[in-house]
């Protein structure tokens, strides 16, 4: 990430073998871009209407998902790391530094239960009041229905997951595994990314998983890949507390990604060019090469997906004028939703599939697509406004109880 406005100075001893950072103010960008990121999910998880047009996904391999992931991966290293420096230095104990992320973990699976029942609920109401018996089979809807008691056991231990509903568990069992990361990271960052990009590519080319239940298949999201880019995050956010980059600039670095962008820019919309790199790639396979190499796979995290992700994200750091617009008035709203991320995507699920339900039941009605996301995207950004205003008047309520004599 690019330096943010002038703060207090990180102090770091090497004698105790991490970052202890004063409080200082907060990079917009973080906020901002997790902003852009939830509102970009919410309009592609209602398909078929025309604002998916200019979601990042139509600019090349990645997605929303992979910049919520890499974006969530920087907060929690911004936030956590400093518990885990503690406990590395001896100043509180370890249960300290963890026990924050475990509790958010835990929160997580409670809002992921939370969407699933209010998913088939929905549905389920659909199939019933618009006479459309499809609704029970969509989305791996249909396990309820077939295999109840299996279900009912998959439902809560994360096995059974329903489509548009299963982003959280990967980041859920990432975040459990978060303060190992970070102890790891703080200590030996270039050895725990070493280590995760074997993971990534073991797990990718042997097709490793975690089993849904009762189904048959993996996860939509790996969490044996998509660890990669959650581990990138958390390294950039433990560096990014002492206003230092993970990878430095450089002119060449720079114009090499800015390059690989535009490459893949064309490679989607250039037909002649996609068919030929798509040709490729099939015969890099035939030859032995690994499905996660030669694919563009969401669910392993291919590598075209990873590098698309990565250097957009070193593009934009690299940018001194991104800094200035994320902290710009206009991006407020953005930066708002940022910052109550976990409300924005648990509403903005709830609204998503409200939204592809009605684009089902009428189709003809040709302007719902248009006002649907926007709807949605308004309802969230209020919610957010509501929650930001509860948050800011408990400090002054509290300050108004007479002190005890």
């Amino acid at each position: 990430m690019a330096r943010s406005p002038a703060r207090p100075k990180a102090q770091l001893s090497p004698a105790r073998q991490g970052l202890i950072a004063p409080s200082r103010p907060r990079d917009p960008r973080i906020d901002a871009f997790r902003g852009l990121a939830l509102m970009m999910i919410l309009i592609d998880h209602m398909p078929g209407n025309p604002w998916e047009e200019i979601t990042v996904r139509n600019i090349g391999f990645s997605d929303a998902a992979e910049a919520f992931f890499i974006m969530s991966g920087i907060a929690a290293g911004i936030a956590y790391s400093p518990g885990i420096a503690r406990w590395l230095a001896g100043e509180s104990r370890l249960w300290d530094g963890m026990a924050p992320m475990w509790r958010r973990s835990w929160t997580l699976y409670v809002v992921q239960i939370v969407l699933s029942v209010i998913a088939i609920g929905l549905f389920s109401w659909s199939a019933g009041v618009f006479y459309r018996s499809a609704f029970r089979e969509m989305h791996n809807l249909a396990a309820i229905y077939d295999n109840t008691g299996g279900a009912l056991i998959g439902l809560p231990i994360l096995g059974y997951q329903i489509g548009y509903v299963n982003i959280l568990p990967s980041y859920i069992v990432l975040l459990i595994a978060a303060p190992f990361l970070l102890i790891a990271g703080v200590r030996a960052p270039w050895l725990t990314l070493a280590g995760s990009v074997a993971l990534w590519f073991v797990a990718g080319a042997m097709r490793w998983n975690i089993p849904i239940y009762p189904s048959n298949g993996g996860w939509f999201l790996n969490p044996l890949t998509w660890q990669l880019i959650f581990t990138i995050g958390l390294l950039i956010g433990i560096r990014h507390r002492r206003d230092e980059r993970l990878v430095p600039y450089s002119k060449t670095l720079f114009a090499l990604t800015l390059g690989f962008l535009i490459f893949a820019f064309a490679w989607r919309h250039v037909p002649e060019l996609g068919a030929i790199m798509n040709h490729k790639m099939a015969q890099l396979g035939g030859l032995g090469a690994p499905g996660n190499i030669v694919s563009h796979n969401k669910t392993m995290l291919a590598l075209p997906r990873l590098l698309h992700i990565l250097a957009l994200a070193y593009v934009l750091s690299c940018l001194p004028f991104v800094t200035r617009l994320c902290a710009h008035r206009y991006a407020a709203p953005l930066r708002l939703m940022g910052g109550h991320g976990l409300l924005v995507f648990g509403l903005g699920t709830i609204l998503a599939l409200v939204g592809q339900i009605l684009m089902i039941v009428e189709p003809r009605v040709t302007w719902l697509p248009w006002v649907l996301p926007v709807i949605g995207v308004l309802i969230c950004y209020i919610a957010a406004r509501i929650a930001d205003s509860a948050r800011s008047a408990k400090p002054a309520a509290k300050a108004k109880v007479p002190a005890p004599q």
